[in-house]
């Protein structure tokens, strides 16, 4: 049975739109980095008009891609732009992606496009938003709430960034051995929010993103197939990946509600994506090489190594909390350290360490910062101030299922129940 039709174009947006972007811009240059995503975007818009009465295409990327072609060309060529690369387009649009001789070469073009939007002559702040914007299509609102900024601010930085590239000379290129290792710390960032934005979408109904956790693994297995970036950084956020990765399959009930990580059946962990995770974490270790990912991998670690909730070991996880926190502080890992030091040293000094998030500006609109709080206000009898925090937390953006899930706790809070684990 046919797919409904903005279902097949969704699909592709969701699964080819970097992957696309990254192609056409390889063959026009960076330097018309706008123009590419306009017409990928319009060969979008055109299917949805064109399909319902003309059928969908056999192949309906290979459709797309000429389609963003064409509109490619026409643009080139009202510029007189376009007659030195009109065949080199045509070649890059006939290419069928069951095509396996070509797969390595579109896996190349986006992991350029990656480094090249990572480029010294992209402004530093503007250069991880470009990567999100070009290669995984987020819009402006998604990079915000990624970057916990204000959506004008996220939309100035990409206009900088894109007339920096329309006036220099950036080559669409994995950058030089010794240029490597700077672009690379972007990229590995971009890569992990990607990532983040799948394991859990921040709006709309459903709480996992599968086809983002699937880019965000494939481009850093991809990152290990150069020996140049194939380093114990990249290892260590593979493994991170597939370490929580690998819990998608108990994250939501039957009816797509949120369960939290002690409320899940760890049967339904991957544990193909578990086993992988800790050889990716082994191949981490060594040398004098400690980074964040390899603290929350170890994290991570610890709660798949845990055959049940109960038997998490929290004062080794408080310990990479603390080594996290040294390493790369910031509002997010006190958050998520408060809930460890709950644990290892009562639930007053978890609250403790929460309150005094509360004048952090970066958490202002962060709905998990009262849901916690919510959460330990309860288990420790304290059900008013458990209600008042959840209902701050529902008026702050969060996904459907974590709404959900918050109005089922207010709702137990408010009835007198048991408070649910946390």
């Amino acid at each position: 049975m046919t797919a409904p039709l903005p279902g097949i174009v969704d699909e592709l947006f969701r699964h080819r739109y970097g992957r696309m972007v990254a192609g056409l811009c390889r063959v026009l240059g960076p330097g018309r980095l706008d123009l590419v995503e306009d017409v990928v975007q319009e060969a979008l818009m055109r299917a949805l008009r064109v399909w319902p009465a003309a059928g969908v295409p056999e192949n309906p990327e290979a459709w797309v891609l000429r389609t963003a072609r064409n509109l490619a060309v026409d643009a080139l060529r009202r510029r007189k732009t376009a007659d030195r690369i009109e065949d080199e387009l045509q070649r890059w649009a006939d290419r069928r992606d069951d095509d396996a001789d070509e797969a390595p070469a579109v896996a190349d073009d986006t992991l350029r496009l990656l480094f090249l939007c990572a480029h010294p002559a992209v402004p530093p702040d503007a250069r991880i938003a470009l990567m999100l914007k070009t290669v995984c299509g987020f819009g402006v609102p998604a990079i915000a709430r990624a970057l916990l900024q204000k959506d004008a601010t996220i939309a100035q930085r990409l206009v900088r960034a894109k007339a920096k590239l329309q006036g220099g000379d950036v080559a669409f290129e994995v950058p030089a051995v010794h240029q490597l290792r700077e672009r690379l710390e972007l990229v590995l960032a971009v890569v992990y929010l990607t990532f983040n934005e799948g394991y859990t979408a921040h709006v709309g109904e459903h709480l996992v993103r599968s086809d983002l956790v699937g880019e965000a693994v494939r481009l850093g297995s991809l990152l290990l197939d150069l020996p140049e970036t194939t380093t114990k950084e990249v290892h260590a956020l593979l493994s991170l990946m597939l370490l929580l990765g690998a819990r998608c399959p108990a994250r939501t009930d039957p009816y797509g509600d949120l369960l939290t990580l002690a409320e899940q059946d760890r049967s339904l962990w991957d544990r193909r994506w578990l086993a992988a995770g800790f050889h990716h974490l082994r191949e981490s270790i060594g040398g004098d090489v400690m980074t964040p990912f390899h603290c929350e991998a170890a994290i991570a670690s610890v709660h798949a190594a845990a055959a049940t909730y109960d038997a998490t070991d929290w004062p080794r996880i408080l310990r990479e909390y603390d080594r996290l926190f040294s390493i790369a502080p910031s509002p997010v890992v006190r958050l998520n350290r408060a809930v460890a030091v709950g644990k290892v040293h009562g639930l007053p000094a978890g609250i403790a360490e929460l309150q005094a998030l509360r004048a952090e500006k970066a958490l202002a609109d962060y709905f998990l910062l009262p849901t916690t709080l919510g959460h330990l206000h309860w288990a420790n009898g304290d059900r008013a101030a458990a209600e008042t925090h959840f209902a701050d937390a529902l008026e702050q953006p969060c996904s459907e299922p974590e709404n959900r899930l918050l109005r089922r706790r207010l709702d137990s809070c408010r009835r007198g129940e048991p408070p649910a684990p946390w």
